[in-house]
């Protein structure tokens, strides 16, 4: 690991301040900078610490909810607003690795987390346009069991890790940011870019910006909600699979529905396709299947994650069972 500065900021305006004047990364939890840097797969001249900003956890006046961005991952899969109103937010959270991790890792942290593409991963071995723009993707030729099946392009197939996100996307998150051009928002299902051909382009973050909190709305769907991830081994694993899901029924018909994937893209897939199909209708595994094959129609498979598709499929209407009451 490379020497670097270090400088703890006490508020957003000076964090601001000094990652513009050193040029520095911010620092939450490290749980994923510190890896990172540690296999060389970044290297920061500085750092600014932004820990010890914001981590209160508000109810909105209009019912919603206001998460600092410096909340630890533990505390907010705590709260007892979390929990009754949005619980597959508080679902995704625990399934994500552990608890050690998650007593450390932020809310703003985990947002901006890297891929755990093993390619990506290895500095010294391996081709990865997502580290080094232009070398090649040894992962669409090589061990690509865990890479996406949607979003894809000939230049990356990597996914997301965050579980936290998957949930933050199906409740329509909005990302509060402050930066050298002042304040503005952007919706989480709008942050995370698809790779193209500029994979290392992962967010919409201008230079110097930092997050400050992320707002989610109140909503019939968020309480009625779930979230399953399938993975290799029931601890620290990431997921294959995961879906996160809303449902509102209102007079034995979806009036609102919610749903995004995990594991199958670079950024958490807000599953619109799906969503359509099943609005104003009544619920049942038919139609449940029905809206997956629609949403994942799309799918392209690499030599080793052809099972991710049917799997998403049948994790969806699972899910959207277990909601409605009506399972296979």
């Amino acid at each position: 690991m490379r020497s670097f500065e270090y400088q703890r900021a006490v508020s957003v305006r000076d964090a601001v301040a000094m990652a513009g004047a050193s040029q520095g990364r911010y620092l939450g939890g490290g749980t994923n900078l510190v890896d990172l840097m540690r296999q060389s797969v970044e290297a920061p001249h500085a750092l600014v610490d932004v820990s010890g900003l914001s981590a209160t956890i508000d109810e909105t006046d209009d019912g919603g909810l206001l998460i600092g961005a410096a909340a630890r991952n533990s505390d907010v899969a705590a709260h007892p607003v979390v929990r009754a109103r949005y619980p597959m937010l508080a679902r995704a959270l625990l399934a994500g690795a552990s608890a050690q991790i998650r007593n450390m890792a932020t809310v703003g942290g985990n947002i901006l987390q890297r891929t755990r593409c093993a390619y990506f991963y290895d500095a010294s071995g391996s081709r990865c346009n997502k580290r080094e723009p232009g070398a090649g993707c040894d992962a669409i030729d090589g061990l690509n069991r865990s890479h996406a099946v949607l979003g894809a392009s000939d230049h990356c197939v990597a996914t997301h890790p965050s579980d936290m996100c998957v949930a933050l996307a199906a409740l329509d998150a909005t990302v509060h940011l402050t930066g050298p051009g002042g304040a503005r928002s952007v919706a989480l299902v709008d942050f995370h870019r698809l790779p193209g051909t500029d994979p290392q382009l992962e967010t919409m973050l201008r230079p110097g910006e930092l997050i400050t909190a992320v707002e989610l709305a109140s909503g019939a769907a968020a309480q009625n909600s779930a979230y399953r991830k399938v993975r290799d081994r029931s601890s620290y694993a990431f997921a294959l699979v995961s879906v996160a899901a809303g449902l509102e029924l209102v007079d034995g018909r979806i009036a609102d529905v919610r749903i995004a994937l995990g594991g199958v893209a670079a950024k958490p897939w807000r599953a619109i396709g799906a969503e359509a199909v099943l609005r104003g209708q009544a619920p049942g595994q038919e139609l449940f299947l029905m809206a997956a094959e629609v949403e994942m129609a799309g799918a392209a498979a690499l030599s080793g994650n052809a099972f991710k598709i049917d799997l998403a499929k049948r994790t969806i209407a699972a899910v959207l069972g277990e909601l409605s009451g009506d399972r296979a």
